[in-house]
């Protein structure tokens, strides 16, 4: 069924190609729930931490009633987005800097610090695909190991300060381990290390938790910029879009690294994300969704003497040193995709949550 489904998908789209038929006799079915239900469990998708539910219904029909408009630049609909981001946080459009997904956010930071070159730091593990482009414009990279139960070690990030260094970097919820800071600590945190440094907070799973974002705090703090992103909660990871929130002062001086200031982004994924930050219900049921599907993954793996950490996310972080069995090959040969081994000492790996039908399959295959 699944198959024939793919087909006539496809061949919509191709009739469509040749002007026969009009793109709308083809767009995905409004339903009353928020969440698309239909997922594709061959191949399950098990390593980038994308929604499995997105984009929701009201995102999908505003992008496809706005592909008519790409022919038009997004000057007015990115100045809406922007307006209603800010609107969202308390602050205004001048604390705003919008990107392709939030990686173009901390890759703008790192061409920013390393104008006057220096360091940067790091835990490790963390998210540091971006940290490519800091060495490659002369920022030398210093890490800091999480402490033994996978935190950021914020007292010791604070030490590893050097003379020359200019920003340090924070994922929290931290990817790949899922853990959190303590907020009241990395509150005391930022306000000790912005006094010599500037400090990234990469919030791209807070959603996926209680915590209170920080963005409260850029109006004082010119040194602190956070990045966020409507991949992940969101579901629209394809669509590349997220941004940043820092001071006025500093979003005017980042904004001049971008070729274009707030122009990167698409017509259609603009409207996406416009229809998703208002989109309250399908966050909600999201978040139901991920806590339901962790909570069974988790205790399935500790059930089959797989330890896990305390995750705050849409992924779990796990340990294969006692699984007996070849993890990566099993993935492979049931056509699931997960992820490496992050940290040799504890075999630690990670795995995406996705639906609970695509979790219950990942388990039975391990069993």
């Amino acid at each position: 069924m699944s198959s024939r489904r793919s087909w006539l998908k496809q061949t919509s789209l191709a009739f469509v190609s040749l002007g026969i038929v009009p793109l709308e006799s083809f767009a995905i079915p409004k339903t009353e729930n928020s969440i698309n239900e239909e997922t594709n469990l061959n191949p399950i998708r098990l390593r980038s931490n994308e929604n499995p539910y997105g984009p929701s219904a009201l995102a999908r029909d505003a992008m496809s009633k706005n592909i008519n408009s790409s022919n038009r630049y997004n000057w007015d609909l990115t100045s809406e987005l922007i307006s209603k981001i800010a609107e969202k946080n308390n602050l205004v459009a001048e604390n705003i800097i919008l990107g392709a997904g939030s990686t173009e956010i901390l890759d703008l930071v790192a061409r920013y610090c390393a104008i006057n070159k220096g360091s940067f730091i790091l835990a490790d593990p963390t998210f540091n695909y971006w940290t490519e482009i800091a060495e490659k414009l002369g920022l030398k990279k210093i890490t800091v190991p999480l402490t033994e139960d996978k935190h950021h070690d914020l007292s010791a990030m604070l030490k590893a300060i050097e003379p020359d260094t200019r920003m340090i970097y924070i994922c929290n919820p931290n990817n790949p381990t899922g853990t959190i800071c303590e907020r009241e600590a990395l509150v005391n945190f930022i306000n000790e290390a912005t006094k010599k440094v500037i400090v990234l907070v990469d919030e791209a799973y807070i959603d996926f938790t209680n915590q209170k974002s920080l963005v409260n705090l850029v109006k004082e703090n010119k040194n602190l910029i956070i990045a966020k992103t409507f991949s992940k909660m969101y579901g629209l990871a394809g669509a590349r879009i997220g941004y940043g929130i820092a001071n006025s002062g500093t979003i005017e001086k980042i904004s001049q690294l971008q070729s274009w200031s707030n122009g990167s982004v698409s017509v259609a994924s603009v409207s996406g994300a416009l229809a998703s930050i208002k989109d309250d219900k399908f966050v909600s049921e999201t978040y139901l969704l991920n806590e339901k599907a962790r909570k069974y993954t988790i205790e399935q793996l500790e059930r089959l003497k797989i330890r896990c950490i305390p995750s705050h996310s849409n992924f779990v972080y796990f340990s294969l040193a006692n699984y007996n069995k070849d993890f990566f090959e099993r993935l492979e040969k049931n056509n699931i995709t997960g992820t490496k081994i992050y940290e040799e000492n504890g075999k630690w790996s990670r795995i995406t949550i996705g639906t609970m039908k695509e979790m219950q399959q990942f388990i039975k295959v391990l069993e």
